[in-house]
């Protein structure tokens, strides 16, 4: 029974903020290369100064297909990997601006719930019944 209603929870965690960070890629996505300039600048947080439009497109990407295959349930191990990523450049941004708690907290938690999602795969309920998502 326990069991049950752990792969419950996974589903719950996994369409929660699946759709949620496909919403916050979306608008990203769509920005093009401007957008994803900005948003890759990030990386010089971390001593990167080149390929930001690269950086930024990765981040948006991830945010938006990493979400929907959260969603789905395919491929919920690579995609949470990479948000994961994308959350650390995000959290290391808001810290390296000075920014209080409330500006960075939030990628951080994100980060954690992804990387929880990474190490537990995405459970029972799944589109992709391989090891690489359960």
């Amino acid at each position: 029974m326990a069991v049950q209603w752990r792969d419950a929870g996974l589903l719950i965690l996994r369409v929660g903020l699946g759709g949620m960070f496909i919403a916050h890629g979306l608008p990203k996505m769509g920005g093009g290369p401007k957008t994803w300039e900005a948003l890759g600048g990030a990386m010089g947080t971390l001593g990167v100064d080149q390929g930001h439009v690269y950086f930024g497109f990765a981040a948006a990407f991830a945010e938006t297909v990493g979400g929907l295959m959260l969603v789905l349930g395919v491929g919920v191990r690579a995609a949470a990997f990479l948000l994961v990523c994308t959350m650390i450049v995000a959290t290391s941004k808001h810290l390296a601006a000075g920014d209080k708690f409330a500006l960075w907290s939030h990628a951080a938690e994100d980060g954690i719930a992804f990387l929880a999602l990474m190490l537990t795969g995405g459970g029972r309920y799944t589109l992709d019944r391989s090891r690489w998502s359960r």
